[in-house]
């Protein structure tokens, strides 16, 4: 008998993936802790990775246009934070001032209300609260005073944390520089090591993957900033101070399912409290919430995003808990593309099941009774 005509079983290619896959898996757990850089920088680099060969089609040398990218990127990056971190460090500053007024609503507006339309009867007493804000008040102008001599203690007990984080950004760049320079030398050296009997398989499941996940990052990408703009233009026109700056907070986390619109909706609706006198400036921030809530789960993330990813809302939840639990916040990052990749593979691992002598082989002389009623 030949072996080399021994028949394989189309299942079994997908076994051994599996185990790749769980021990690939169990590898990521172990390395946590310093995969975060790594994981942002591979995640920046499959976004702006088509800019680099549209760069090294005007002729670029890929050195060149990896480094033109790599700081265009980071560059956005950059000024994003140095908008939005001013707003927020004003919207504190406005928390901080406003709280005694915010206060003294409560105690002449909310609480008659409340006593007069849900007859509840709430024990609110003025003079305690406001002697309680301002010892808080005093403690926190000393202990913003006492926070230079108690630097060095903390920078002492908490270094190591600090070089980590310090260590991580500094090492950015230089991550994403080397992946937009290596990555078709590494997607072909992957290439290179695939059967060849099994490369029209992983062609077709690669290219699946890279639907997916182009659709999911880039389609995800511009969704943040329309939201982003929806949200901040919104809560700006109903007069809400630093209303741009929450919205926009809000936007960026639209790529976390739920945090985005969870956080600030909480923020915008603490400044609405401290700011408006009346029901009328709150309600017309839920208003906008309401409505920017509308749009994405209806217009913008469909249109944008599309619905090829095939993830039910059930699978979402279940994969946001599922990797966070495993992978903390990086998981949660991940959460949504990772779920994406395993639907493709589940899918042509099923294909593959279904066309396999396993699944449609019969017993001799066996019978299938849906047939034989139909």
């Amino acid at each position: 008998m030949n072996i080399n005509s021994k028949k394989h079983s189309p299942v079994t290619p997908w076994i051994i993936g599996a185990l790749v896959l769980l021990g690939t898996i169990s590898l990521f757990i172990g390395l946590k802790p310093i995969l975060m850089p790594f994981v942002a920088a591979g995640v920046l680099a499959y976004i702006l990775n088509p800019l680099v060969e549209k760069l090294r089609r005007l002729k670029i040398p890929r050195s060149i246009a990896a480094m033109l990218v790599m700081l265009l990127g980071l560059s956005v990056i950059v000024v994003l934070l140095l908008i939005v971190i001013p707003m927020l460090i004003n919207l504190l500053d406005s928390i901080y001032e406003k709280l005694p007024d915010f206060l003294n609503w409560v105690h002449h507006k909310l609480v008659p209300w409340l006593n007069q339309t849900f007859h509840i009867r709430l024990r609110w007493d003025a003079d305690y609260m406001s002697r309680y804000v301002g010892q808080w008040i005093q403690t926190h102008n000393a202990s913003i005073k006492d926070a230079a001599s108690k630097v060095l203690p903390v920078v002492w007990q908490h270094g190591s944390g600090m070089v980590e984080w310090i260590t991580n950004l500094l090492l950015l760049p230089f991550l994403l520089y080397y992946f937009l320079l290596d990555w078709n030398r590494w997607t072909a050296g992957i290439r290179h090591l695939i059967p060849r009997r099994a490369l029209p398989v992983y062609n077709r499941i690669s290219t699946n993957m890279d639907t997916v996940l182009g659709e999911f990052l880039r389609g995800e990408l511009l969704v943040m900033v329309i939201m982003g703009l929806v949200y901040g233009l919104g809560l700006a026109l109903v007069g809400l101070e630093s209303g741009f700056a929450i919205g926009m907070v809000a936007g960026l986390l639209v790529f976390v399912p739920y945090l985005g619109a969870f956080t600030g909706l909480l923020l915008a609706t603490l400044a609405a409290l401290l700011q408006f006198n009346g029901w009328t400036g709150l309600l017309m921030v839920w208003g906008v919430f309401a409505i920017g809530q509308f749009l994405e789960s209806f217009f913008v993330t469909p249109k944008i995003v599309g619905d090829r990813i095939g993830l039910s809302p059930f699978w979402v939840i279940f994969s946001l808990m599922a990797f966070g639990q495993l992978l903390g916040f990086v998981g949660m990052l991940l959460a949504l593309p990772l779920a994406a990749v395993c639907l493709v593979l589940i899918r042509e691992g099923t294909q593959a099941y279904w066309h396999s002598d396993y699944f449609r082989q019969l017993p001799e002389n066996a019978i299938i009774k849906d047939e034989k009623h139909e």
